[in-house]
């Protein structure tokens, strides 16, 4: 019996190859389309941790794929069906190699490089005498490359990508512009459920020379999200936002003396841990999307996952290649 999903290594039809990245296990089929696998695999500091959490792979899956549904008429995107409750089948793009990060308040990653003395983030000034989750006038791209597995992602400016011909000028234009448009409407529907998203990732492919929104959105592993009602009072106070993210598991790492860094050692996870960051991933998606979660059977989630992918491709590949 498995409880959660550490890893995969499925045999599905026309499968041509199959990529492992921090928390996803990616199944090329065929020569057009993508299967991906979210696992229980749980990433802090770009290094994965050795415990599953139960039901995170079907909280990411459930929360990106609503997502997706929300913004299609902004930008196309990548799913096409999704044949398990932690799995997405869609169009297999040509990534472009940066990650557009959307940042509505100093916080994060951010604050700390702001903290520590910067007054530039991604070559966009950030002015003297702001506070740690202060909302920026507007919100702020600061894009970063994407980095190979067990690698760190690094803050890039946009001149920068430009100048090294990463992207083109008139398709980073677009992204910038799709990265806006969809943080907004993510921010309108976090904000119907008494929540603001903060900050959040984007990325985004290429086929047959269109742009399409791909990966997962909006989800707790990509974004960070504020309790609204108690924004501004714990902020006039200095106060710890109240939020429902992944930052509490980096947290508790910094607590536990470990920010990723080369001699650094993961701390135990203990089971009531690893429990507690089950609860708070079900509570965001509960928050989030408005509605019960609903706890699939993990008595033997690899099989299930298995069997139900299986079952979809036989369908689609029948009556598709």
């Amino acid at each position: 019996m498995t409880r959660t999903v550490l890893s995969t290594d499925y045999r599905f039809p026309e499968q041509r190859s199959i990529y492992k990245g921090k928390v996803r296990d990616v199944y090329h089929i065929g020569n057009d389309y993508l299967l991906m696998v979210v696992t229980d695999r749980i990433s802090a500091f770009d290094v994965v941790l050795p415990r599953g959490i139960p039901y995170k792979g079907q909280v990411l899956n459930q929360i990106a794929s609503k997502f997706l549904d929300a913004t299609d008429d902004i930008v196309p995107n990548w799913k096409i069906a999704t044949p398990d409750p932690a799995v997405t089948f869609g169009h297999k793009c040509e990534p472009y190699p940066v990650e557009m990060i959307v940042r509505a308040c100093l916080t994060g990653s951010a604050w700390r490089t702001y903290n520590a003395g910067a007054r530039e983030i991604c070559g966009i000034p950030v002015p003297d005498g702001m506070r740690e989750n202060q909302r920026f006038p507007e919100p702020l791209i600061t894009p970063t490359t994407k980095a190979e597995l067990g690698l760190h992602d690094e803050d890039i400016s946009r001149s920068d990508i430009l100048l090294q011909g990463i992207v083109t000028e008139q398709e980073y234009d677009l992204l910038e512009k799709y990265s806006m448009e969809v943080f907004r409407r993510g921010s309108e529907i976090a904000s119907r459920q008494g929540l603001i998203l903060v900050d959040t990732k984007y990325e985004f492919g290429k086929k047959n020379g269109i742009i399409y929104l791909i990966d997962e959105i909006n989800t707790p592993d990509s974004s960070r999200y504020f309790y609204a009602d108690e924004y501004f009072e714990r902020f006039e106070k200095n106060l710890s936002q109240k939020q429902l993210s992944k930052e509490f598991v980096r947290e508790w790492l910094m607590a536990n003396g470990f920010q990723g860094r080369a001699g650094e050692r993961v701390p135990e996870m203990t089971n009531d841990f690893v429990n507690e960051v089950s609860e708070r991933y079900i509570e965001l998606y509960e928050k989030l999307i408005g509605e019960q979660f609903i706890r699939t059977d993990i008595s033997d989630v690899a099989d299930r996952i298995e069997n139900n992918c299986k079952r979809f491709l036989g369908s689609f590949l029948q009556n598709t290649l």
